[in-house]
């Protein structure tokens, strides 16, 4: 595994020497035209081609609003695209999946201003949440980007924003040759930029609110001797934390290499590297935002009363003033997570109507997830504080490939793949001391090594075989019709280890061991497209998935979550979660408008649910009982409309409602909770987007709104969190001079939440529960207030 780790290592490396800031020249907008429906490639008459209607592409230059959304023309699904140009007006760092939240449908909340802190990452579409949507990088599997994720990573420590190209969404159903084992809902595919042919070098420095600093470079080398090109890039970012005491810290290296091998043959070699550090905010609730407020967190400036907390807690006297227990404040928690990702891919043309690729990829992570608990004191021969750190430790070692060939005959397009991805995952809770004079480590320290406790440790191993086939069918000029199918295998393997304190070992490992097996042979989806004219379509699709159960002691749908008494009263009665989505919609576009209008109907089936019994933040690590909580029914609609209403302006308005409710009371632990007919937690119903922009080519802006209805975090429905919206502006320019000074440069401000907002972002933070009657369960995020941020970047 160390071998794997090291040659991944040493292939993007390389990047650490030379980086760069944007992807093209500053003042070259990118290049995204509207989708084209297919033809019939090969076979077309001059008939034919004349009734056909078409849809005239419209480049960015040509059309700025057309070229940062476009909204899937000739697709059998509801389905969008974000540009390079859209990912690259917000502040630099922000994740990308913030920038998709302005899509129909999509509801994202951060408690940070980019949007990158990952305990606080939540994605929800159509009422799936992140859990149970798939996401890929030029088609590499990124997991199920949970927070301890043990099959992924997320996209912003998979590729720098800068280097990040055209984003695709499809709420519904990803297509069937989409590499996920957990796409029970839609699919996000993400996709790197490709070097340029001219030798370039863009760097940039993002500075703003709370000491933010972030340096990027990239070094693009230009068509080489052999007709290869290559970029190697490099950013560093530091920030504080907006409240609290601590820092938001991350490192990344990207390296990309494309290289043509004589006339039909490309290869492709992509390197990542990245090492994310962050201090986390306090989860919080109801309750405490009414008598403290927002700005409730962390005590780290204060280790004294840390560990008067602690006493308290041990000794069970009082706490210290203004303490109501020892999950108020901690004093102190962080996430740090290295990462390691590379792929080669072969594309290749047999001939005229075969072609296809081969890809093979590998990722290592290390991560810990920290914080210093009241719960676990020091022993004395130790140090004796009656605090201690205890971590989470992650090793995820992961290699697989992925293949796949593409045949047109007649009408037809006939595609197929395969899948298949081998993961090592190792997961294990440890405790370590702490001095009782004071913490002498930084807020962000890897804990490596020398443990005094080790409570379980595990060992998993996932094996995923996917494969599918489908067939394009172009019927006549204007009706399209896709079909196929996937058979999706995931195997899974669990084994508990015993813990240990003060080097003797123990049976205090609660969890279980065991093998799962999640398969179905026959995922169908089908789906068609009707071109009424040329300005005009329909379109309907049927989708049907499963996810397989996570494969961790900790994991919201893992059986080895649960004891070992607990797994062996419910394996045989688990089954894995099942959908069944059904979407029907109409386009528009022309030169100046794009809009689209989608119905859905969804039926979530075996839906699992991890009840933590008797406790109201899990911060012990209390082995949690997975139960099936029955189905969920969704419906809804998701609009959008995007109107370049005058030379250089436009408009862009989006509108979703989702009604997703359980279909079943819920029972855990011999109570039954009445949850039938009641809301889905953390969803909104209604979610909109406004956002006026303007683009001369010189001067470009952007002003929008974005309103997330009320939602819940309790499954009975006794608590809500009231609506927010948020607005931000985006302003820059860009410099058109034969001065070399002033040539390729631009410059941009991003202010978040401009109006300065309290209010709640994560719901759910620290896990859902049946009832909250108090208001008290901390799991919680507040959003963060208004931040501001100035970029200057320069291409040479």
């Amino acid at each position: 595994m160390k071998q794997n780790k090291l040659f991944l290592l040493t292939t993007c490396m390389s990047s650490l020497f030379f980086s760069s800031a944007y992807a093209q020249s500053a003042a070259t907008p990118a290049q995204a035209p509207i989708e084209q429906a297919s033809a019939h490639k090969g076979t077309k008459s001059k008939a034919a081609d004349k009734a056909s209607p078409k849809v005239k592409a419209v480049s960015a230059k040509d059309d700025q609003a057309e070229s940062i959304i476009v909204m899937g023309a000739g697709a059998a699904r509801e389905t969008q695209k974000l540009s390079h140009l859209a990912l690259q007006q917000v502040a630099p760092g922000t994740s990308p999946l913030k920038t998709l939240s302005k899509l129909p449908g999509v509801m994202f909340t951060s408690s940070d201003p980019l949007g990158s802190y990952e305990w606080s990452q939540q994605i929800i579409i159509r009422g799936f949440d992140q859990s149970r949507l798939g996401f890929t990088m030029d088609g590499i599997p990124l997991g199920n980007l949970a927070y301890g994720n043990d099959n992924g990573l997320s996209i912003g420590r998979a590729l720098q924003t800068e280097n990040n190209g055209t984003a695709t969404l499809a709420q519904g159903a990803g297509s069937v040759g989409v590499a996920a084992s957990n796409d029970l809902g839609g699919a996000l595919e993400f996709t790197s930029i490709d070097p340029t042919e001219k030798f370039g070098v863009d760097v940039a420095a993002t500075g703003g609110s709370n000491n933010t600093w972030r340096t990027f470079a990239r070094v693009n080398t230009g068509t080489l001797p052999g007709g290869g090109r290559m970029y190697m890039s490099y950013d560093y970012q530091d920030a504080d934390k907006w409240k609290g005491k601590g820092i938001q810290q991350q490192q990344q290296a990207n390296a990309k290499f494309v290289q043509p091998l004589g006339e039909k043959v490309k290869l492709t070699l992509f390197g990542d590297y990245s090492q994310r550090a962050e201090n986390d905010y306090q989860d919080i609730s109801k309750e405490q935002i009414k008598t403290i407020g927002y700005k409730l967190d962390n005590i780290t400036n204060n280790y004294g009363l840390a560990q008067n907390i602690a006493r308290a807690y041990q000794n069970g006297t009082a706490f210290p003033a203004g303490i109501k227990d020892q999950d108020q404040s901690y004093y102190n928690s962080a996430g740090l997570r290295e990462d390691v990702l590379g792929y080669g891919k072969l594309d290749f043309k047999l001939n005229d109507r075969l072609k296809g690729y081969a890809t093979v990829y590998g990722h290592t992570n290390t991560g810990e997830g920290i914080y210093a608990t009241p719960y676990t004191p020091t022993p004395a021969e130790l140090g004796g504080s009656p605090l201690s750190v205890r971590t989470t430790e992650y090793d995820i070692h992961r290699e697989g490939f992925i293949g796949g060939l593409s045949y047109e005959i007649g009408h037809h397009t006939i595609e197929g793949g395969f899948w298949f991805e081998n993961n090592d995952f190792e997961q294990a809770r440890r405790f370590y001391p702490l001095s009782e004079n004071g913490y002498t480590g930084s807020s962000v320290h890897w804990f490596r090594g020398n443990p005094f406790a080790t409570q379980w440790q595990s060992a998993f191993n996932t094996k995923t075989y996917q494969f599918h086939l489908q067939d394009t069918w172009q019927i006549t000029p204007a009706l399209k019709l896709n079909y196929g199918f996937k058979s999706l295998v995931v195997d899974n393997k669990g084994r508990q280890l015993p813990g240990n304190v003060m080097g003797v070992q123990t049976d205090s490992n609660q969890y279980a061991g065991g093998s799962i097996t999640s398969a179905n042979g026959f995922l169908p989806q089908i789906g068609a497209n009707y071109r009424l004219n040329s300005h005009n379509e329909i379109f309907a699709d049927f989708a049907r998935n499963m996810a397989a159960f996570d494969n961790s002691s900790t994991g919201a749908t893992s059986p080895f979550a649960m004891t070992t008494a607990a797994y062996a009263a419910s394996k045989d009665a688990l089954r894995p979660e099942m959908s069944y989505s059904e979407e029907i919609g109409y386009r528009f576009h022309n030169h100046r408008i794009q809009a689209s209008l989608t119905g859905y109907y969804i039926e979530f089936q075996n839906r699992l649910l991890s009840i933590t019994p008797n406790a109201t933040n899990n911060v012990q690590g209390i082995p949690s009982i997975l139960v099936n909580g029955g189905g969920v029914t969704a419906r809804g609609i998701d609009a959008a409309f995007n109107y370049r209403f005058y030379d250089h302006w436009s408009l862009y308005v989006s509108y979703a409602y989702n009604q997703s409710t359980y279909d079943d009371n819920l029972t855990s632990g011999g109570v039954v909770y009445h949850t039938q007919g009641k809301s889905v937690v953390a969803m909104p119903r209604n979610l909109a987007n406004v956002q006026v922009s303007y683009d001369d080519g010189s001067i470009w802006g952007n002003f929008g709104m974005q309103y997330q209805g009320r939602r819940t975090y309790t499954y009975t429905n006794d608590q809500w969190i009231k609506p927010n919206d948020i607005f931000n502006l985006n302003v820059g320019y860009r410099f058109h001079s034969s001065n070399w000074a002033l040539r390729g440069l631009d410059m941009q401000i991003n202010v978040t939440n401009l109006f300065n907002k309290r209010y709640v972002a994560t719901v759910g933070s620290a896990g859902f529960r049946p009832t909250d009657p108090t208001g008290s369960l901390q799991t919680l995020q507040a959003g963060a207030p208004r931040m501001v941020f100035f970029t200057v970047r320069k291409h040479f």
